[in-house]
């Protein structure tokens, strides 16, 4: 099942030195791992609900084992701190969806284990 690394970031106005080598760099770090680069530092287009401050990124990994391999690889350990000093951020792993995913069978089961709970 896919993987994701997603992050919320708040880059300043002028970005320092080092986050431009950790853009430099962050693409040989994710290889190992299948990652590849789904949205870079986009910012959002529309906030349709609530707020959004902020870039999105977002890294597609084959497995949810690959995007924690790759996070905590001595490689991108070694990276985060050219970022962290400059930006602040949230960064999360997440697992995709399977194949065939259908979001009226999930409501369907969660309904019928709450109706069983409230029994």
């Amino acid at each position: 099942m896919t993987a994701y690394a997603i992050g919320n970031l708040h880059p300043k106005p002028v970005l320092d030195e080092e986050v431009f080598t950790y853009m430099e760099r962050i693409q040989d770090t994710l290889d190992p791992f299948g990652g590849h680069f789904l949205v870079h530092g986009a910012p959002a287009r529309e906030v349709r609900e609530g707020t959004w401050p902020g870039a999105v990124v977002i890294i597609g990994f084959p497995t949810y084992e690959g995007a924690r391999g790759w996070y905590d690889s001595e490689a991108y350990q070694a990276l985060i701190p050219l970022r962290t000093r400059h930006m602040a951020g949230d960064v999360l792993l997440i697992d995709g969806v399977p194949e065939g995913y259908r979001a009226a069978a999930t409501g369907a089961a969660l309904r019928a284990a709450s109706r069983s709970a409230a029994q």
